[in-house]
């Protein structure tokens, strides 16, 4: 008997999530993914769930290392590359070396990344596909001409880096000093980011939606569409929550903007998965080109929902040899519910969204019907400052609608536990219970007015020798090594809890001589108990033994003890 043919290898070309999501995709068609990972990532879910994998070694900008990559492709002999989204994923070079290496790059041809990858001549390609655009310029010479033509434009206008994308090079100019000013800046982040000092004009729509239309093309003029998507909430150009549909769409304008997109697609003989974007009117519903994404989306996954469609699958099926393609000819879209997205970052909402790293104590994703999580971390997953914040994509699906699916959302975030680190979960939470939300009042201004206040204390100060205590403590352990702990005075603890309504067990602070310092973000009531502190809110002495409203933005600093009745103090 002849030997069976293993199965076809795919390289993934990426980490996190996306990795996990493609492996588990390329398991499901029978065929074996091989992993790639830094250093930095070897405890990573991806990492450890997989059969096969090769360590880059300790530089953690290797996923980018073409050269490298593209030679761990050809030692491993694999039929395919998959890149994700990020890294290499729209990179040319990356995917034109793939394919002379005889691999099939898993995405468009680098033909297509030539057409869309500079801002301006992706304009020119839409308004040859006959989709509409803003009214705008070609790429500009000079600040002074940039002055000229934004004058005839009409303000506000947006000067955008030609190479330009998550809102890096790209400026609000409400005149014609600001156009002249900032003509510069943007012309040297284009250069300094992406390689190209090219900057144009376009004209900015003060309240507008950022609606998308996902497709897929065979590479040779067969394109289909499958729905919109409303990605308008967004902060510093980055996405924080998903939909589909959209809930401005109505059936003449979904026909409109998915018609527009088809078109582009066909006319660039579009392969593989993309996303046309769209800048929508919320006053006039006129929809105008954006940009052409061409890989797959982070949020790909709320439109596999609502089409029961595995794009994944698709992109593997098409091009991964022995596979059949998806039909699509015979394909016809059909929305089958709504589905929501929220993407949770490790991130602190109360240190103006920096990006946060450690150890995960806790992770729990909720086990629910129609709730889909695709995420790279678990308990004891250590949370690392060098890649994306990314740690999970909380997806619902309610073929109910639009309201169900707010509601399932409301109870997967409400059941998710990240504990260790500071992430936006609250900040999802907020915006699903919003009436703005509820209503569908999704514009890209969404969260410039969004009354949020991360119910967080920054301390500014640790003081000394303070620590998280609770009652009665860890108890019973000594057993295996693990001394008591607990508050040294549970009175005087149980008291300030009691002082503030929270329960005897409730977590509280225990400081010895000098206290902390703590600025609060939202707001909360205090007692301070056990010996006699100095304590000031804003500069104005507080007393001890009694409970103290703090408003948020409210700085508390508790100083040196007091007198001879103690050293050690209860908040």
């Amino acid at each position: 008997m002849g030997e069976v043919a293993a199965p076809a290898k795919v390289l993934i070309a990426n980490r996190g999530e996306i990795a996990c999501r493609v492996s588990r995709a390329v398991k499901e068609l029978g065929l074996t993914p091989v992993i790639i990972y830094t250093e930095a990532d070897a405890l990573s879910l991806h990492v450890l769930t997989a059969e096969h994998k090769v360590c880059l070694g300790s530089n953690k900008r290797a996923y980018t290392d073409i050269a490298l990559v593209v030679n761990i492709c050809q030692e491993q002999g694999v039929a395919a590359v998959h890149p994700g989204y990020g890294f290499l994923s729209e990179n040319v070079e990356f995917a034109t070396a793939v394919q002379e290496a005889g691999i099939q790059f898993l995405g468009p041809d680098p033909a297509t990344f030539r057409m869309f990858s500079l801002k301006h001549t992706a304009r020119a390609v839409a308004e040859a596909a006959d989709v509409p655009v803003l009214p705008g310029s070609n790429l500009l010479t000079s600040a002074d001409e940039a002055g000229r033509l934004a004058d005839d434009i009409g303000y506000p206008v947006l000067l955008k880096a030609t190479g330009g994308g998550g809102g890096i090079g790209i400026y609000i100019c409400r005149s014609h000093t600001e156009v002249v000013d900032m003509f510069d800046v943007a012309s040297r982040q284009g250069q300094a980011n992406f390689g190209d000092s090219g900057v144009f004009l376009e004209k900015y729509v003060e309240s507008a939606r950022h609606i998308e239309v996902q497709i897929f093309g065979d590479g040779k003029g067969t394109v289909v569409h499958l729905g919109e998507r409303e990605c308008s909430i967004q902060r510093r150009h980055q996405k924080i929550v998903e939909e589909t549909p959209s809930p401005f769409s109505n059936t003449e304008f979904r026909e409109a903007i998915t018609a527009a997109a088809v078109r582009l697609g066909r006319h660039a003989k579009y392969r593989s998965a993309g996303t046309i974007e769209f800048l929508v009117d919320n006053d006039t519903g006129k929809f105008y080109f954006l940009e052409v994404n061409t890989r797959l989306q982070v949020e790909h996954g709320i439109t596999e929902y609502v089409s029961r469609q595995d794009l994944v699958q698709w992109m593997l099926q098409l091009q991964v040899p022995g596979l059949t393609p998806p039909d699509l000819e015979a394909y016809t879209f059909h929305n089958r519910g709504a589905a929501i997205e929220c993407r949770i970052n490790a991130e602190n909402p109360s240190s103006n969204y920096s990006p946060s790293s450690g150890t995960l104590g806790e992770v729990e994703w909720p086990e629910m019907e129609g709730v889909r999580v695709d995420t790279w971390v678990e308990t004891g997953s250590v949370v690392t400052p060098h890649y994306d914040s990314l740690l999970a994509k909380l997806m619902v699906f309610a073929p109910e609608g639009r309201a169900a699916a707010i509601k399932k959302m409301q109870a997967a975030l409400a059941a998710t536990k990240l504990k260790g680190i500071p992430s936006n979960i609250e900040l999802c939470k907020e915006i699903l219970a919003s009436e703005k939300f509820g209503g569908g009042v999704t514009t890209t201004s969404f969260l410039v007015d969004f009354p949020f206040h991360p119910h967080a204390v920054e301390v500014t100060a640790a003081g000394m020798n303070t620590t998280v205590q609770d009652w009665p403590g860890r108890v019973r352990y000594w057993n295996v090594g693990v001394p008591p702990s607990g508050p040294m005075d549970a009175r005087a603890f149980r008291f300030a809890n009691a002082l503030v309504g929270n329960g005897s067990d409730a977590a509280g602070l225990e400081y010895a001589i000098v206290g902390p310092t703590l600025k609060f973000h939202a707001p909360a009531a205090v007692a301070l108990a056990g010996a006699e502190f100095s304590a000031h809110l804003d500069g104005k002495d507080i007393p001890c033994w009694t409970s103290v409203a703090v408003s948020p933005g409210s700085t508390l600093t508790v100083g040196s003890a007091k007198g001879s009745g103690g050293a050690r103090g209860y908040l």
